[in-house]
């Protein structure tokens, strides 16, 4: 078992609870107004017809006619038929309401949060830890906000069924055994005041050990052994990425393996895990206590009923309704002690999630608009930047100046972990310099609004996505775009050619995840695409991340012979490591160890000495003739 938690108080529970269902009403109201609705019915129905079957059997048992028993008969029918459309109904509400909002709604909460978050905090691994945590939670047992749909319905559900059963259970405390009745001490204070003690003590001991045996389930951390058991098992074998690899190597037989070992393990949920074991144990005693003393005051209920009967308190059939109701309260309360117990446990889970919610903005955000110039006269400047990663000693940047203008196309190079990309991070603001400035026409890049200054750069990234959805769309970022200025960004990026090919044009859907006839595009033609949805976009500013990195040889010069006809009077920052494509820069950046140690044309670094003719010499090399 995992190490025993602290557990909250249960004010700071019920705080935590509050919270969570204020985040719920806010996201999906329908969802839990459906819950509610479904589980309403589900309390209040099952007393529809035992109250008309009560009335049915007295009026037989008391020799009524057919005058007496068919209308009862018939109301007996017509509500139990009315109580069954009335749960269908409910239950189907509440199923589509769940299907269709739940789960999206869960995924928008930490989605939006994901999206308004600082860059530097979602690239942050403990922020990636913190979510992964959630979704473990959330996947094991539905701990975190997820529960708490699945609670509110559970506490309607007691609260009405504990409601019903005193309207129908109260008569049976109020009707007296005859006086003359040797059965008359039942009216007795003392019998009564026995009666609602025994069910206040059973309903009291049979919630604390469900209560206890559910402990076990809160406070056992399943997560990583469901994990790796739901990988071996399922996502390995199922991604697509990975079949080739999977047949080659018959790795099936390992995963099939590890997910035995993994079932076994002592996180994990099979028979010899931790939670196996406590189910066989005090676990399984606690669940098994806790139903026996339930029955054994149903057995009490059915005993005093029967005796009130005989003693002549009211008809043999009314012993059914009051056994039925006095059941449903029993079962009321101890769902209602249940239910607390879950949501007291539950806010231990609520915990990461309010960690996750409560990550502040701290990067300053700007109140200054960019200009829209028409003539794209726009001047970047890096003073003096330095930067280190949040969490780190090492310098990824140290003491960068340079400046470049629209218009030029300045070529980033240098070896890997050199700082090419933390460059690129910094000018495009996903974070902000450890020490220095970065200058927007004189001004620090910080003071424009954050929106504003992102819609200058258009950027291809080297791990770029591509969206299993039309080209077109793929293409404009967007549902409803211009199809004409689309493909004319397909056709300048290279890929006229493919596009012609196409039985659907632009509707094309990329891959086949979601349409039978899509298309699988290569990964240079991936890159192609990426290029024309940076052209669409329009930006001042182009960043190109290794563009040409899975295009063959041919691809690669087309590319670089049109280069200067693509970005037509934008900038381009190209990040590259095939030092040939420097040729068409204006300008070389060349990073060593997080430092600009050499800047110049592509013909003058060549011939000088230093970093750039080092390793333009050891890439020249494998296209040299022997001899």
């Amino acid at each position: 078992m995992a190490e025993k938690k602290e557990r909250l108080s249960f004010r700071q529970a019920m705080a935590y609870t509050r919270r969570g269902y204020a985040i719920w009403f806010k996201a999906a109201p329908e969802v839990f107004l459906a819950a509610g609705a479904d589980r309403a019915v589900t309390a209040l129905t099952p007393y529809v017809p035992l109250y008309f079957t009560a009335r049915l059997v007295n009026a037989i048992a008391g020799g009524g006619g057919p005058g007496e028993v068919w209308p009862m008969l018939a109301a007996l029918l017509i509500s139990t038929a009315l109580a069954g459309a009335a749960r269908a109904a409910a239950s189907n509400w509440n199923q589509a309401m769940e299907n269709s909002h739940l789960h999206p709604a869960w995924n928008r909460i930490f989605f939006e949060k994901l999206l308004s978050m600082d860059f530097c905090d979602v690239d942050d691994a403990k922020t990636q830890a913190l979510f992964t945590q959630i979704r473990q939670n959330n996947n094991w047992s539905s701990w975190g906000l997820t529960k708490l749909h699945w609670t509110f319905g559970c506490m309607v559900e007691a609260v009405l069924r504990i409601l019903g059963a005193l309207a129908l259970s109260v008569s049976l405390f109020t009707l007296p055994v005859p006086a003359d009745s040797p059965l008359a001490g039942l009216n007795s204070p003392w019998c009564m005041a026995g009666m609602g003690l025994l069910l206040a003590g059973s309903v009291a001991l049979s919630g604390a050990l469900l209560n206890r045996a559910e402990r076990y389930w809160s406070e056992y951390d399943g997560t990583q052994g469901n994990r790796g058991f739901s990988f071996f098992y399922f996502i390995a074998m199922q991604e697509r990425h990975r079949a080739a690899d999977i047949r080659t190597y018959t790795q099936d037989k390992f995963l099939e393996a590890k997910g035995r070992e993994m079932l076994d393990d002592e996180t994990s949920f099979g028979p010899n895990s931790a939670i196996g074991k406590a189910g066989r144990g005090a676990m399984g005693i606690s669940y098994t206590v806790s139903g026996a003393v339930s029955q054994a005051f149903m057995g009490v209920i059915y005993l005093f009923a029967g005796l009130k009967a005989l003693g002549g308190a009211f008809g043999v059939g009314s012993v059914t309704q009051y056994v039925g109701a006095l059941a449903g309260l029993a079962r009321g309360f101890t769902d209602l002690a249940e239910v607390m117990g879950e949501l007291r446990a539950n806010a231990e889970y609520l915990k990461p999630v309010y960690e996750f919610l409560d990550i502040p903005n701290n990067m300053y955000q700007g109140s200054l608009t960019t200009e829209k110039r028409s003539d794209r006269k726009y001047e970047i400047e890096f003073r003096d930047v330095s930067f280190q990663y949040p969490g780190t000693d090492t310098w990824a940047l140290r003491h960068v100046s340079m400046k470049f203008d629209v218009g030029e196309r300045l070529a980033v190079v240098g070896e890997n972990g050199s700082g090419k990309t933390t460059f690129i991070k910094l000018l495009c603001r996903l974070y902000d310099p450890t020490e220095g400035e970065i200058l927007l026409n004189g001004i620090d890049i910080r003071k424009y609004r954050y929106d504003n200054y992102l819609a200058l750069f258009s950027v291809v990234f080297q791990d770029f996505k591509l969206l299993s959805q039309p080209l077109g769309q793929n293409v404009a970022a967007a549902e409803n775009y211009d199809r004409a200025r689309a493909e004319e960004c397909l056709k300048r990026a290279g890929f006229g050619p493919r596009l012609a090919e196409l039985p659907r044009g632009l509707d094309t859907c990329l891959y086949r995840e979601f349409e039978d006839d899509g298309v699988e595009v290569s990964g240079g033609e991936a890159q192609k695409i990426a290029l024309a949805r940076v052209l669409y976009q329009d930006a001042p500013f182009i960043v190109l991340d290794e563009p040409t990195a899975a295009l063959d040889p041919e691809a690669e010069a087309e590319v670089y012979t049109k280069f200067n006809d693509i970005v037509e009077d934008k900038t381009a920052i190209y990040i590259s490591h095939r030092l040939s494509s420097c040729r068409f820069c204006d300008e070389v950046a060349v990073f060593d160890h997080g430092q600009v140690v050499q800047q110049g044309v592509h013909d003058a670094l060549v011939e000088a000495e230093g970093k750039y003719r080092a390793l333009w010499e050891a890439q020249a090399q494998y296209y040299r003739k022997e001899g």
